[in-house]
C-alpha cells in the first residue's frame, strides 16, 4: 500500500508511549468493493490466519490472510443462498461457525454451518427456523444470536414484545454446531413490557433484560433479569427493586468467574426527568438474589470531569456500551454520548462524513457520537475512578458508521480507537485508559486526501490479546488494517 513504511513508522512513534511493546499497523491489499451495495465483516482468527468476509454481485466469500496480512486463500461460500440477509461468524482456534439468514421466497430462513480452520464447509448446514416477511419484504432483524464467553453455548432466538407479554423462541447449539435444546416461553407483566440485551452464561443459561416503559421518555418503572436454563419451560423472573426510581438505560453482563450477573446503568428520580445517577446491581446465582442494589447520585466531581457547561441533564444522552467484570467482583462501565437529530432543510458543509444528496427527502438525519465515559466500581459499588475520552463526531445520513469507537481490552488497559474529524479532515485518534483511570491521548494518521482510507472502527474485531482488525474503505475499494499493541 502507498506510503506503507512511513505509516508504520508514524504509528510506532505515536503508540510507543503507551507501553514498551512496539506498535504496528498493517494493511491488506485493496479489493474491489461498493460500500452502498456490498457487505463486509471481520470474521476473526482461526488456524493461525485472519479471516474477513465480503459479499458482492459475485457471491459471498472468505478471504484468508497470514500474519503479515498477505492473502493466502479465498474461500467461496457457494453453499450460501443467493439472497443473504444477515451473517455472523464465531471463530475458534480450529473452526468457524457461520450463522446466516437468507431471503427465500417470502420468508427469512436462519441457518448455521460449521467450517473447518481453513473456512471449508463440514457437513450440511443446519436450518433453524423461518419467518414470513409480509408484503413489504424483509424489514427488520428476524433472528438474533448470542454466545457464551467460552463459546460452547450459542443461542438463536426470536423475541416478540406484544402488549404485556414477551415471547421468546430459543434454540441452543454447542460448539460443534449441533442443536442441543429448544424452548418457547412467555413472560407476562402487569403493563406493557419490552425486552433488551441477552447474555449467555458458560453453562448455557440465558439472561434477558426486560422492563415496563412509562412516561414520554419510556423510562422503566419495573426491571427484571429473566433467567432461562437450557430447554426450560418457563423463565425465572428476578426483579430488581427500583425504590421508586426509574431506570433510564442500562446493560447486563454475565460474570462466569463469580457466577454473577451485573447491571450497570442510569436512573432518574422522575419518570420524565433528567438522569440523576448510576444504578449498580449484582444478581448472585449462588444465593439466588440481588446481593448489590445501589443508586449512586452524580457528584460534582463527575460533572466537572465531563467538561460540560450545562447545569442539568449533563448525562442524559449517554448510552451504556460495555460492562467489563473485574476479578474482584467489581466492574467497569463504558458509556457513550450519542443521539440523532433531524433538520427539515440542509445546509452543506457541516460534516466530513455525509451521504446526503439533493435527491433525498428534505428531512436530513444527523448522527452525533460524542464523549466516552469510563467508570470503575469495586465489589461494594464504591466508585474507584472515572475517566472521559472527549470527542465530537457529527455526520449526515450515514447511520454513524464512521463514528463511535473500537475498544481493545488488553486485560488491564482499555484502548479506544476512533475517527477524529471536523468539516474538512479526519484522522485516527487513540485514547488509552489505564487500570488506575489515567488517560493518554495520541493522534494518528491523517485520513483525508488520497493517501489513506477511511476507517470503520465500529466494525472492528479484536483478534488477539493485543490486536484488532478494522475495515477501511476508499472510493470503491476496501482493505483491512490490523492494529497491534
Amino acid at each position: 500500500m502507498k506510503n506503507f513504511l512511513s505509516l508504520v513508522a508514524c504509528l510506532t512513534m505515536i503508540f510507543g508511549s503507551w507501553c514498551s511493546h512496539a506498535q504496528e499497523v498493517t494493511y491488506t491489499k485493496y479489493e474491489k468493493f461498493d460500500y452502498h451495495t456490498d457487505a463486509y465483516s471481520v470474521v476473526g482468527m482461526s488456524g493461525g490466519n485472519i479471516f474477513t468476509y465480503i459479499r458482492n454481485n459475485d457471491g459471498s466469500r472468505l478471504d484468508v490472510y497470514n500474519d503479515s496480512l498477505n492473502k493466502v486463500a479465498t474461500v467461496l461460500l457457494d453453499f450460501f443462498p443467493s439472497r443473504i440477509y444477515h451473517v455472523r461468524f464465531i471463530t475458534y482456534p480450529d473452526k468457524i461457525i457461520a450463522l446466516y439468514q437468507a431471503l427465500e421466497s417470502n420468508k427469512v430462513v436462519q441457518y448455521a454451518a460449521l467450517l473447518d480452520e481453513n473456512g471449508l464447509l463440514k457437513g450440511k448446514p443446519l436450518e433453524l427456523g423461518s419467518i414470513r416477511t409480509g408484503i413489504f419484504g424483509a424489514t427488520r432483524n428476524y433472528f438474533s444470536s448470542a454466545y457464551s464467553d467460552n463459546k460452547k453455548n450459542i443461542i438463536i432466538y426470536t423475541a416478540t414484545d406484544k402488549e404485556n407479554e414477551i415471547t421468546v423462541d430459543c434454540k441452543w447449539l454447542n460448539d460443534e454446531c449441533v442443536l442441543t435444546h429448544n424452548s418457547k416461553v412467555t413472560f407476562s407483566a402487569e403493563n406493557r413490557a419490552e425486552h433488551k440485551e441477552v447474555n449467555v452464561a458458560n453453562d448455557g443459561t440465558v439472561y434477558m433484560a426486560a422492563y415496563t416503559p412509562i412516561g414520554s421518555e419510556d423510562y422503566a418503572d419495573q426491571y427484571w433479569i429473566l433467567k432461562l436454563k437450557p430447554g426450560a419451560a418457563a423463565f425465572e423472573a428476578k426483579e430488581l427493586a427500583l425504590s421508586e426510581k426509574y431506570a433510564t438505560g442500562g446493560y447486563t453482563k454475565v460474570d462466569n468467574v463469580n457466577n454473577t450477573v451485573y447491571f450497570g446503568g442510569f436512573y432518574s428520580n422522575d419518570k420524565n426527568g433528567n438522569f440523576d445517577g448510576i444504578i449498580y446491581a449484582a444478581y448472585s446465582n449462588t444465593e439466588d438474589k440481588y446481593t448489590i442494589n445501589k443508586f449512586i447520585p452524580f457528584d460534582g466531581q463527575l460533572a466537572g470531569a465531563s467538561g460540560s457547561s450545562r447545569r442539568g441533564g449533563i448525562f442524559d444522552n449517554y448510552v451504556v456500551r460495555q460492562l467489563i467484570a473485574k476479578n474482584d467482583g467489581g466492574f467497569v462501565m463504558i458509556s457513550e454520548m450519542t443521539y440523532i437529530t433531524t433538520r427539515s432543510s440542509f445546509t452543506p458543509g457541516f460534516g466530513y462524513y455525509s451521504f446526503y444528496t439533493p435527491y433525498m427527502n428534505s428531512s436530513v438525519r444527523e448522527y452525533h457520537y460524542n464523549d466516552i465515559m469510563v467508570l470503575s466500581y469495586d465489589k461494594n459499588g464504591v466508585k474507584e475512578w472515572n475517566s472521559f475520552v472527549h470527542k465530537q463526531q457529527y455526520s449526515q445520513e450515514d447511520e454513524g458508521v464512521f463514528s463511535s469507537y473500537a475498544l481493545l481490552n488488553t486485560g488491564g488497559t482499555l484502548a479506544f480507537l476512533y475517527n477524529d474529524f471536523d468539516i474538512r479532515h479526519s484522522r485516527i485518534q487513540l485514547s488509552t485508559v489505564s487500570p488506575e483511570g489515567g488517560k493518554t491521548e495520541t493522534h494518528g494518521l491523517a485520513a483525508d486526501g488520497n493517501d489513506y482510507p477511511d476507517w470503520l472502527p465500529r466494525s472492528s474485531r479484536q483478534v488477539s490479546g493485543r490486536s484488532l482488525v478494522v475495515p477501511c474503505v476508499k472510493k470503491k475499494q476496501i482493505c483491512f488494517a490490523r492494529v497491534s499493541f
